[in-house]
């Protein structure tokens, strides 16, 4: 019930959308939700931690994430340690050269009960943030691939 996802079909290679959706500290440009992010080491792989200062309207808040996923152009995944939840970028190929890019937001574990509340106290619940969510998964999408086919 947790889990949110869409999908979005680009004309561009998977290598290519691959280049961008794990360019971290790139992701405040297409998601509505992350302000900046921050990148620990050097380049982005399995294991790899990252901070992101995320913001809805004037309200800011960090969150701390490690990729639990990498699979070059095919799955990039993250885990939010603040609330449990998985971000994650699925790739696959279509026939005419292009890339099916399919982000979800997965709750394997639950969502912790703290953000729960926090969500209750300072986001406006949780069907307002749940939709909050699809929506900027949407436009995160959008805008990945409006970044590729320009």
């Amino acid at each position: 019930m947790s889990d949110l996802s869409a999908t979005v079909t680009i004309a561009a290679p998977p290598a290519q959308v691959w280049a961008l959706v794990t360019d971290v500290k790139r992701m405040s440009e297409w998601s509505p939700q992350v302000w900046r992010s921050f990148v620990v080491g050097g380049p982005v792989r399995l294991g790899t931690r990252f901070f992101n200062i995320n913001h809805d309207g004037w309200k800011h808040w960090p969150t701390s994430a490690k990729v639990v996923r990498f699979e070059p152009h095919s799955e990039f995944a993250f885990r939010i340690s603040e609330n449990r939840t998985v971000w994650a970028f699925s790739l696959r190929p279509t026939d005419d050269g292009g890339t099916e890019l399919t982000e979800r937001r997965e709750t394997p574990d639950g969502i912790a009960p703290i953000s729960n509340v926090l969500v209750g106290v300072a986001l406006g619940g949780q069907e307002k943030f749940r939709s909050d969510l699809a929506s900027g998964i949407r436009q995160t999408l959008e805008r990945i691939k409006a970044e590729l086919e320009g």
